[in-house]
Formats: structure tokens, sequence, C-alpha cells
């Protein structure tokens, strides 16, 4: 199994990690109303080719499966779609530290040849916000790409995971 879209083996530390909060003592400002991503990272999980990835172009939809592709939401229009999830990863600091706080999969496929692709964009937003919130969806993944993604978040770091919450490494036992 390959981790990281390393193109000369080295590992790219690319995961968005604990940043200072912005608005964080400044007196004048409650943030009611902000949404931060910066302790949010994509990975895309390819089962095909058993890789995981962080992808940062996934926020905007631009990560490298989603260039240069014209997605639809008729999964009938892609016959020939190669499946990819992107995993939303939140990442949240406890009393024992850093951990996996939030973890949620969106589905999509793309026929490169084509240039085609299917995916439901409001089903990435509401896994993206569900990451967000603490939440773990990951039921609707198939077996092959959970134990990709759990392989991924353990070699990325042992403690994120020791330190995350059971209902994570109960779904991807």
């Amino acid at each position: 199994m390959k981790s990281f879209d390393d193109q000369q083996g080295k590992k790219s530390n690319q995961f968005t990690i604990m940043k200072d909060d912005p608005i964080d003592g400044h007196p004048g400002y409650s943030g009611g109303g902000a949404i931060s991503l910066e302790n949010m990272s994509p990975l895309i999980v390819d089962p095909n080719e058993d890789k995981v990835w962080v992808d940062m172009g996934a926020m905007h939809a631009r990560s490298e499966v989603e260039k240069r592709i014209k997605f639809v939401s008729d999964k009938e229009e892609v016959p020939n779609g190669k499946p990819y999830w992107i995993v939303w990863v939140t990442v949240e600091r406890g009393e024992e530290g850093p951990y996996y706080h939030g973890v949620a999969a969106s589905y999509l496929e793309v026929d490169r040849e084509a240039r085609r692709g299917y995916k439901i964009l409001a089903e990435h937003v509401n896994r993206m916000d569900k990451s967000l919130k603490g939440r773990i969806v990951l039921d609707h993944m198939d077996e092959h790409s959970k134990n990709l993604l759990r392989e991924f978040l353990k070699d990325f770091n042992e403690e994120y995971w020791e330190l995350a919450g059971d209902e994570l490494k109960e779904i991807l036992a």
C-alpha cells in the first residue's frame, strides 16, 4: 500500500494541523457565524490504486482527481467511472494532545478519458460540516477503502490515532 502522493519516495507533510486561532484573545470579535477550516484536511482515497494522500485542492473542488472534469449528478452519465473517496479529517486538541476529531467521507466517480465525473456537491459540503462538528461518517465506505484510510491515519500520526474516539476506531476496525 502506498501512502501519500510521493513522487520521489518522500512523504508529503501537507496535513493542515493546529494553526493558531486568528481571533483568539481579540476582545471585540466573538467569531459568531464564522467557520474555521484551519484544522481540516481532505484526504483522497483511491481504492483501485491502494493509495491515500492529502490534497488541499479538494477544499475548493480542485483536487488532482477533480481537475479538468465536468461533474454531473446522474451516475448513469459516467458509466466507466473510477471510484474515489474524499475524506474530510478534522483535528482538535484535547487535554492529552491533538487527535482525530471528525472524519467524514464523500463519494465520487471519475472517468478520465471522458472527462466526466459523478458527485453530489451538497453531500460533500454536508460531510465537511459533519467533520468540523466532530462526527464520524464512514459507514457507507467499502471495507477496502476503510482499511486504506485506517492505515493512513495510523501511519500519519500514531498519537492522533491513539487519542481519537472509540467510534472512529470501531468503524475502521
